[in-house]
């Protein structure tokens, strides 16, 4: 089930797997106390429900408006990007693949539509370094010329994008390829020689084969309408290219998600520790009974990502989360320094998160949970429902 969520989870935003994991076992693991005690599962999971409404609602006060009109705000996608990318990749890697994937959703972004993340072709060559990876503003065909007499290189081409079978079907564009010629050189794609005229033609300033080995690639470059663009991922072994791949189509949803949700989420743990501190300061105390227990249990699993970045960064994680909660009962929102283990501002540093992955994880987690901690309810449902009547 937990596996099955964070796939969900990966489907829906693109990101937060890992935290959607930690944070329904946190869940478990902080249940797992109370009912060693003789709480009853039922009454954890009222005190979850309050917890998560509150969390929700808190979490849309908690949020930092960014307004992204025709010209989204790049300096913050490049935050967004950096914080996903870094989380991925090592730091100089992520910090060059940021530029790369900011760049390609604006590229493919059209004021007033949807942003089709389709539309950014991610192909990856074994050859060279992870850091030659690049944005080919223009296509990468998969193939090279169609014909021994056609010319390695070419500049200032017209582009026919022709859907008539003219020889045997091997000289071809793929027709992915060949819709998305359309959108990066112009003009329009023919389905009869009788429509042929001048406006039918696209335009690039530079086309030439690339032979790596056995395998041939045709680059289409310089175009002047660039709807539709290349991130063209290089590697030494394939373990290292379907990692910047990962992280790559991670980044992408993130630049995606923000210019959507038009919000972000201070980072490096700084939301959870607010959020923590508000459910049990606040909300707590306006629950009634046992459930208030199933509120303190949701609210110490929230704790769950900076006691993560402690442990993954070799620091004491008690120490830090004294050091955060108490900035935070001070009215200073911070979030973890992984280098120094100090409390740090997430705005000053430029650590933010995605609002819909945030939002995502608290409405998914205890959901999970919450199934998990009724098993013996749903099995016994299940065997009065067989009984014969």
């Amino acid at each position: 089930m937990i596996a099955r969520t964070a796939v969900a989870q990966d489907d829906i935003s693109g990101d937060g797997t890992t935290s959607t994991v930690l944070f329904i076992g946190e869940l478990m693991k902080q249940s797992e106390r109370y009912i060693d005690e003789g709480m009853h599962p039922r009454v954890l999971v009222d005190g979850f429900e309050i917890a998560k409404r509150a969390t929700l609602q808190f979490l849309e006060k908690f949020k930092t408006p960014v307004v992204m009109g025709n010209e989204p705000d790049k300096e913050i996608l490049k935050m967004v990007a950096r914080t996903t990318l870094r989380t991925k990749l090592y730091e100089a890697l992520a910090d060059q693949l940021t530029d790369i994937v900011v760049n390609s959703v604006l590229c493919i972004r059209k004021p007033e539509e949807p942003i089709d993340l389709f539309m950014v072709e991610i192909m990856h060559m074994r050859h060279k370094f992870d850091v030659d990876t690049r944005l080919v503003e223009g296509l990468v065909l998969d193939h090279g010329s169609r014909h021994p007499d056609m010319k390695r290189r070419a500049e200032n081409c017209y582009i026919l994008t022709s859907n008539v079978s003219l020889e045997y079907d091997k000289r071809r564009a793929k027709r992915r390829n060949m819709e998305r010629l359309v959108l990066a050189c112009g003009g329009e794609a023919v389905n009869s020689v009788d429509d042929l005229t001048p406006d039918c033609l696209g335009w690039a300033g530079l086309v030439y084969e690339h032979v790596l080995g056995e395998e041939k690639y045709t680059f289409v470059e310089n175009v002047k309408n660039p709807h539709s663009c290349t991130i063209l991922i290089k590697g030494p072994n394939d373990h290292t290219i379907a990692q910047i791949k990962d992280a790559v189509r991670d980044g992408l949803r993130a630049v995606k998600n923000t210019i959507e949700d038009e919000a972000v989420i201070l980072g490096a743990g700084a939301f959870e520790v607010a959020a923590r501190q508000y459910l049990v300061n606040e909300v707590k105390k306006t629950v009634k009974g046992r459930a208030q227990l199933g509120v303190q249990a949701f609210a110490d699993a929230l704790l769950v990502v900076p006691k993560t970045l402690a442990e993954n960064s070799g620091l004491d994680t008690q120490d830090v989360i004294i050091a955060l909660t108490g900035e935070h009962d001070q009215g200073n929102v911070v979030g973890l320094n992984h280098n120094t283990g100090e409390p740090l501002d997430p705005q000053m540093e430029g650590i933010f998160d995605n609002y819909s992955v945030k939002r995502q994880i608290i409405n998914s987690g205890p959901v999970i949970a919450s199934q998990l901690l009724l098993v013996d309810e749903v099995i016994r449902a299940g065997r009065n429902m067989r009984k014969p009547t």
